[in-house]
């Protein structure tokens, strides 16, 4: 049941995080989603876009990281190649997304919300990946 919830966990931290690739690398132009990142205006916006697309690709690494972790655990019987290799990649993709909402929210209060929706399945996932 543990490893069921956590797998749950851990692919709705990469969905989430590909969801966030979306908005970071493909439709920052759009001014409905530079502005739920806090940017001020189109001129600001155009500066950091090369900062957002490469953001967008570190959010996608790491889903992809955690998809392929998940899929790899559940393909072998535990201890076996798959599950140590799924189970480590797993942690260490779960782990990053929860330390890089920690990362944010130590840029100011400001930033608390969104380092909650970024961090809190992450880090469920790890935490029950953990037990699994």
């Amino acid at each position: 049941m543990v490893a069921i919830i956590a797998t749950v966990s851990g692919a709705l931290a990469a969905l989430l995080h590909v969801y966030i690739f979306l908005m970071e690398s493909v439709q920052w132009t759009q001014p409905r989603v530079w502005k739920r990142f806090g940017v001020a205006d189109q001129a600001a916006a155009d500066t950091i876009k090369p900062m957002a697309y490469n953001q967008g690709f570190y959010n996608l690494f790491l889903a992809i990281g955690a998809i392929i972790g998940i899929a790899l655990f559940w393909a072998g019987e535990p201890s076996t190649i798959a599950d140590v290799a799924g189970r480590t990649l797993v942690l260490y993709s779960l782990g990053s997304m929860a330390a890089a909402a920690l990362v944010l929210v130590s840029g100011g209060t400001r930033y608390l919300r969104p380092a909650l929706v970024q961090g809190t399945l992450p880090l469920i996932g790890f935490v029950l990946f953990l037990f699994a």
